[in-house]
């Protein structure tokens, strides 16, 4: 019950245009138990979102006076909020996810209402996690040395939400910190893009399979110093990535 109740307090910011689609999100979000506000151009979406600070943004890639990949850019400077792109273009998709905007999931239009609370609820319940994660992490600094996982020249400190390579800081965002925790927990153990789908995603059947691609190679893009040639982030050919332990 605790859990429902505070589900039902979570704000999604819908960033959109056409007024149509936002009265569609408004109404099955509500429905849903959300609360939401809206804003209808990008300038407007950072204004609203620096004062509201939501819980989750539905972002539009076309807005009028500032794009929404811009709109993406600025937000994640200042807030670590989890944002779903809404593009009209599949072939966008490299550009949401591949670039240093930090966006969290993508979901092409037309899109099913079904699919999109799904991953409303996902990409929510993954920051609830961390959040519970970061809580124990604080009434617990006497295990803080155990909090750490590291693999050859990859060390993830799990209190500060923190990766270091090679000793040097690697600013990574909270997606792909996670996918860099679950695959070096288990370093030499190939796993399959389906299970990272589902383990850090937190959904196994409207995921797209290239999210997971496209992240690892932003990822690798951080921390490796040839992406041609990596030598941490490792793929097994048709099957799926793991961490080298060496």
């Amino acid at each position: 019950m605790d859990n429902e109740i505070e589900r039902d307090t979570r704000t999604i910011l819908i960033v959109d245009d056409e007024q149509p689609i936002v009265d569609i999100l408004v109404y099955n979000l509500q429905k849903e138990g959300y609360n939401t506000i809206e804003a209808s151009d990008g300038i407007t979406a950072i204004d609203v979102a620096l004062e509201k600070k939501p819980d989750l943004i539905l972002l539009d890639i076309m807005l009028p006076k500032l794009d929404g990949l811009s709109v993406c850019k600025r937000i994640k400077n200042s807030l670590n909020v989890p944002i779903i792109m809404l593009t009209a273009k599949d072939s966008e998709i490299d550009k949401i996810l591949g670039l240093e905007l930090g966006a969290d999931d993508y979901i092409t239009k037309p899109f099913s209402v079904r699919e999109l609370v799904a991953r409303v609820k996902a990409n929510l319940r993954k920051i609830e996690v961390v959040s519970e994660i970061q809580t124990i992490n604080q009434t617990t600094e006497a295990k803080q040395k155990e909090n750490k996982i590291v693999v050859g020249d990859l060390q993830l400190d799990l209190d500060k939400f923190e990766v270091k390579v090679r000793g040097e800081i690697i600013d990574l965002t909270l997606r792909e910190f996670e996918v860099l925790k679950f695959l070096a927990s288990q370093p030499e153990q190939v796993v399959t893009r389906e299970t990272l789908l589902e383990k850090v995603w937190g959904y196994e059947y409207y995921g797209d399979i290239r999210t997971v691609d496209v992240t690892v190679r932003r990822i690798r893009e951080k921390i490796e110093r040839d992406t041609s040639m990596p030598k941490i982030l490792m793929t097994k050919r048709g099957v799926g990535y793991y961490i080298a332990d060496k």
